[in-house]
């Protein structure tokens, strides 16, 4: 088993990773090349090829030319002007990291594409794309904003052209998973989607989600931050051998000694020619039009292939935990549980004395974490903020933002970590003083929220669309809710966010058991703090209800009970409670000691 051996080296780098004067220089060089190639506006996504929260250095395209480091955005640049367009989480920290003289800042929904794009497309011009960095689904919802006004062309990617010292592309190594980690061998997997394809009638599959390419080959590597990933892409035929396309700097002969007589290795430069050779035999081939590259999809249709447009076959599978996974993201959480009753314990010593920075709070809670020899990252960067800082759904401190956190004031932290074993993801809100009736009311609420997700039974056939209500009802009697998902799902040793089950309106595809989701409600009260309380959770059969299914929580870190307004909590709530306190000392208590252990007993008692 790989350890964790850089113990100094700290997950998150809180230096501001853009840079706002840099902004207007970089679109008159984009806007020269525009003018070069024929091109009037160009579209400029925050994804890559690979569609990962997280993208290499190489990949950050959307940084380099507005400044803007959030995980989802796109920017359109027009030979005047430049939007950037970004959702309800980036409402704050987008114009702060951009040069709001030379890019507007738009807040759109999650999903799809403004129709203000064509304030910045000049009528009967040529917007380009990269048609790698772009699904089929994005380019036709483009085309369909911009019919009959401009005209929607593939280009190469013009960013590229003038970002002289852009960085390299990652190599990392990469590990293979033993069976007490998988729970399922890379053949039988393979063999599993060979039967959907069967039945799709289709001849092969091209997978493009590093997520599900690491599962079915029960790999991983460290390609991106936060994210065990290995880069690349993957070509299933129902009949034959399955080839996996990499950078050709990861194909070393132990690579393909692990794969041999499971996969063959290619280098990725290939992958294009191997697409035309599909589309030669006239094969009907799997491509997801939400996930998969448009290249690929054109590359294949053009050469003569059947293109059979549905969810990539592997996402569903992957979602649903094996034995061995369930047992490594339950010996995760045990570990993660230690690491945050030493943190928690310590905020609460210094927290009183007023020395406390966001900063020095994320440190600190790396640090617990990194003792732990088999923690190798965060699993995502944390989201430290005091008093109003709380308030930004997704705020990332850096050292222009640090803030210190004064008396009275409610501190949120929302953190996760990747284990060897697995992957974990809390919040906790975090005391500071004497909390206002208000901030106890609004506190409970959320609270009831995220207990009526803990309890709640339901049948076979239900999806996080049909009981996000449960968390939300409680706010809703006070007039006020939240802007984002309650719950989203999580990998095992893979990304802290995967689909396609999740809790919020968005969310139509039924749980199924061994699925496992975080439940996090919330409230935000702009300019003065943030509330969210988030445990992960898993889908189990209900026992004692044949055709049902309920959630265990699996997160075992104490929510603070000091900021409970006891008088809204029903018994069946306050049951509820005292029991996982309960259970968080008996499995966490015997594993801490010395005045942990003492913070630990009280902050489990019985309320």
């Amino acid at each position: 088993m790989t350890q964790n051996t850089s113990k100094t080296i700290a997950f998150q780098n809180f230096t501001e990773k853009s840079d706002p004067s840099q902004v207007a220089a970089r679109l008159v060089s984009l806007r020269a090349a525009m003018q070069k190639s024929g091109i009037d506006a160009v579209l400029i996504p925050r994804a890559d090829a690979h569609r990962g929260e997280s993208v290499p250095a190489s990949e950050a395209r959307l940084a380099y030319i507005t400044g803007f480091t959030g995980s989802a955005g796109m920017a359109v640049v027009g030979p005047q002007g430049a939007g950037l367009f970004i959702d309800s989480r980036y409402t704050l920290q987008a114009p702060a990291q951009t040069d709001t003289k030379m890019v507007s800042v738009h807040e759109v929904t999650q999903g799809g594409v403004s129709p203000d794009i064509r304030l910045y497309v000049p009528e009967g011009g040529k917007l380009a794309y990269d048609p790698w960095l772009h699904t089929p689904g994005e380019v036709r919802d483009v085309t369909d904003k911009l019919a009959g006004y401009a005209e929607v062309v593939p280009h190469a990617n013009l960013v590229d052209a003038i970002w002289d010292d852009r960085p390299a592309a990652p190599v990392s190594p990469i590990e293979f998973l033993g069976h007490n980690r998988a729970g399922k061998t890379a053949t039988d997997k393979i063999a599993d989607l060979r039967e959907t394809l069967a039945a799709d009638k289709a001849d092969a599959v091209v997978l493009t989600l590093p997520e599900s390419i690491c599962w079915l080959f029960n790999m991983r590597g460290r390609d991106v931050p936060n994210t065990p990933f290995v880069l690349g892409f993957a070509i299933v035929p129902q009949a034959g051998r399955p080839t996996l396309y990499l950078d050709a700097a990861k194909i070393t002969p132990e690579l393909t000694k692990a794969l041999d007589g499971i996969a063959q290795i290619a280098e990725a430069s290939t992958l294009s020619g191997a697409l035309e050779q599909l589309g030669s035999g006239k094969a009907t081939v799997i491509v997801d039009p939400q996930s998969a590259p448009a290249a690929v999809a054109d590359t294949l249709r053009h050469a003569g292939a059947r293109l059979l447009e549905k969810r990539d076959p592997v996402l569903g599978p992957k979602s649903i935990k094996n034995a061995a996974e369930l047992a490594g993201m339950r010996e995760a959480h045990r570990l993660d549980g230690v690491a945050l009753a030493k943190f928690l314990s310590w905020f609460d010593t210094e927290a009183p004395k007023g020395e406390l920075t966001e900063i020095g709070i994320v440190t600190a809670l790396e640090a617990f974490r990194r003792e732990e020899e088999t923690c190798v990252d965060a699993s995502f960067d944390t989201i430290s903020g005091a008093g109003p800082n709380g308030a930004i759904v997704h705020y990332r401190v850096t050292t222009k933002t640090d803030r210190k956190l004064a008396a009275g004031e409610i501190m949120l932290v929302d953190s996760g970590a990747q284990y060897l074993s697995g992957t974990t993801d809390i919040t906790r809100t975090l005391f500071t003083g004497a909390a206002t009736p208000e901030q106890k009311d609004r506190y409970t609420r959320v609270l009831k929220g995220m207990i009526a997700i803990s309890m709640a039974r339901f049948p076979r056939g239900t999806s996080g669309a049909q009981i996000d209500v449960l968390a939300r009802q409680y706010l809703w009697q006070d007039g006020v809710t939240y802007n984002h998902g309650t719950g989203h799902g999580v990998g095992a040793f893979l990304g802290v966010h995967e689909g396609p089950i999740g809790i919020s309106s968005r969310y139509a595809t039924p749980f199924e058991p061994g699925n496992v989701l975080s439940n996090e409600p919330g409230y935000y009260k702009a300019g003065e703090y943030g509330i969210r309380i988030e445990n992960l959770i898993v889908v189990q059969e209900a026992a004692e209800f044949p055709g049902y299914l309920e959630f265990e929580t699996i997160t075992l870190a104490p929510i603070d009970t000091r900021l409970i307004d006891q008088s809204l909590l029903s018994e069946t709530e306050r049951t509820w409670l005292n029991s996982f306190h309960a259970r968080v000392w008996a499995e966490i208590g015997t594993l801490v000691s010395g005045m942990v252990k003492d913070w630990l007993k009280q902050a489990t008692a019985a309320i």
